[in-house]
């Protein structure tokens, strides 16, 4: 694998990168326009759990289609890899690593929502996690670009502003979770 890998030219590096990304957005949209907007009932976990277990093979399709989506990510993050290590071997090994470690962070946790060891809002909570690596992967990707010769620097520049606006949409899509959370305990407590 390991010879595979650095035996690759960028150029069909570049090309691996672009299927997998095509591919991705493919699956992504599939799972979550067509499978997963059947299980979105915001606040009434009660029905969700109804709705899992009356189309759990649904469910099982939407796990299936993003641990695909997940290796794309992973194929992706190698390519890069091989595109960019001629700018900066140390920053393109940095870029890639983060890539995976957001692939393998949501996979957990996937896998673990698959076999029941945590519930939807666990998941949310890992995937914030897996999201922070992605966006700290954008953001040495960005610099990365400004790095190289053979990419436009505006789009190493737009990757960087693309990383802030992926941290701030994250920190704040938990912190609304945590709210929620609170405001659920509180009813329980005096109720």
């Amino acid at each position: 694998m390991k010879n595979f890998i650095t035996n690759l030219s960028a150029s069909k590096a570049a090309m691996t990168i672009g299927i997998a990304f095509i591919t991705s957005i493919l699956f992504v949209t599939l799972v979550d326009d067509f499978i997963l907007s059947n299980f979105i009932v915001p606040g009434d976990t009660t029905a969700l759990a109804r709705d899992i277990e009356a189309s759990g093979q649904q469910l099982g399709f939407a796990i299936v289609g993003y641990l695909i989506v997940l290796v794309l990510d992973s194929i992706i993050g190698l390519a890069l890899y091989i595109v960019l290590k001629t700018a900066n071997k140390n920053l393109a090994l940095l870029t890639a690593v983060l890539r995976l470690l957001y692939a393998l962070t949501l996979i957990i946790g996937l896998i673990a929502l698959a076999f029941q060891i945590i519930d939807v809002y666990d998941y949310a909570s890992i995937k914030l996690l897996g999201y922070l690596f992605f966006a700290l992967h954008i953001l040495t990707l960005g610099y990365s670009v400004l790095k190289t010769e053979f990419i436009p620097k505006s789009l190493g520049i737009l990757l960087m502003v693309a990383s802030f606006t992926y941290i701030v949409f994250f920190v704040d899509f938990h912190r609304t979770i945590l709210l929620y959370s609170l405001k659920t305990f509180k009813r329980s407590l005096f109720t």
